[in-house]
């Protein structure tokens, strides 16, 4: 199969990396809005960048069987939707638009050609997110009242890359919603959600917040509290605790979890704490890339559909208009508003 990546950024490097050593891929062609990017980073990885006088998507898009989408986010809803008319596989890195509206354009040209679009949530790949749920669907943990997600990043990101992620509840905790949905197969009810703006002035002049808890009622009445900050100076740290009335496990602890113990005698600050998402996920991206191509081949269902990232985005929206009106909202009333289905 030949696989196209389009966006050689940070993500798009790490992809291509992979996917040079994904089984079933015998061939990977890069294209960038930067040229010179592409060749570069297809050097790199002994692949090959679009073949014409400017590479662009669409030129990759006429010589590959499937796309891997890494462009940044503003690129993804066209490059969606180009993919689909071409009737080309396509994973794309969340999300597929910030807004509803474009999201859902999106998914209506997906869905009109009836080509597979997988979403990039990393998280239902990762060894320790798959062993919880199955833990909890195979009922070991009894009653499940309370879950508790933690998404901190060890330092800020560029200030210029605020305007463009959507902010802080769309770029980090829309992963958690993703989860929580993933993990208990229950929808979202109910969102409460604060956020504060104590650290640099960037994050106040884009309008974002730099920490934030939401309180989520599921439809089953399970209690979710979701926090993210960009500001955990001991590392980089994404952990759930999934309380239930047999049995508490939690994803994520382990020997480099950025922590340390309180407690007399307790662990100390680990030695090597993580120090961000890809080397976090490492094993979760590649083996979602591995399920892409398998299921772009027709040997597996879709494990994340386009309908999945609408609905996180659904609940991120939810937040949003939460912590701007200090109330509680149901994603349903969002979804509403919009003409979008939800659940």
């Amino acid at each position: 199969m030949r696989i196209g990546l389009l966006g050689a950024g940070r993500i798009g490097t790490f992809h291509a990396t992979a996917l040079a050593h994904t089984e079933g891929v015998d061939a990977l062609v890069i294209a960038d809005a930067d040229p010179a990017r592409a060749a570069a980073l297809a050097e790199r990885v002994g692949a090959r960048a679009a073949t014409t006088a400017a590479p662009t998507a669409e030129a990759a898009l006429a010589e590959v069987d499937a796309v891997v989408i890494t462009a940044a986010t503003a690129a993804h809803a066209d490059l969606i939707t180009e993919a689909a008319r071409k009737r080309l596989p396509t994973f794309c890195e969340k999300p597929v638009a910030l807004d509803l509206d474009r999201t859902v354009r999106a998914l209506r040209e997906v869905e009109a050609a009836g080509t597979l679009l997988q979403m990039g949530f990393q998280r239902r790949f990762d060894a320790g997110f798959r062993a919880a749920r199955e833990a909890l669907r195979a009922g070991r943990l009894g009653r499940v009242h309370t879950i508790r997600a933690v998404t901190s990043d060890a330092a800020p990101p560029p200030a210029e890359f605020l305007p463009l992620s959507g902010g802080l509840i769309r770029d980090c905790l829309v992963h958690d919603f993703d989860t929580v949905r993933w993990l208990t197969g229950r929808e979202v009810a109910e969102v409460y959600a604060r956020g504060t703006d104590n650290g640099a002035a960037f994050f106040r002049a884009a309008g974002d917040v730099d920490t934030a808890a939401v309180l989520l009622t599921l439809d089953d009445g399970t209690l979710v509290t979701a926090t993210a900050t960009r500001y955990n100076g001991a590392g980089y740290d994404v952990r759930m605790e999934l309380s239930g009335e047999r049995d508490q496990w939690v994803v994520g602890l382990d020997d480099r979890t950025p922590m340390t113990s309180a407690e007399p005698g307790g662990p100390g600050a680990p030695v090597r704490p993580w120090g961000g998402f890809l080397e976090r996920f490492d094993a979760a991206y590649r083996a979602e890339l591995a399920a892409f191509v398998r299921a772009a081949r027709g040997e597996a269902p879709n494990p994340c559909s386009g309908a999945e990232g609408l609905r996180a985005l659904v609940v991120a929206e939810a937040c949003e208009l939460s912590r701007r009106e200090g109330r509680p909202v149901r994603p349903a009333e969002v979804a509403e508003r919009s003409g979008v289905p939800f659940p």
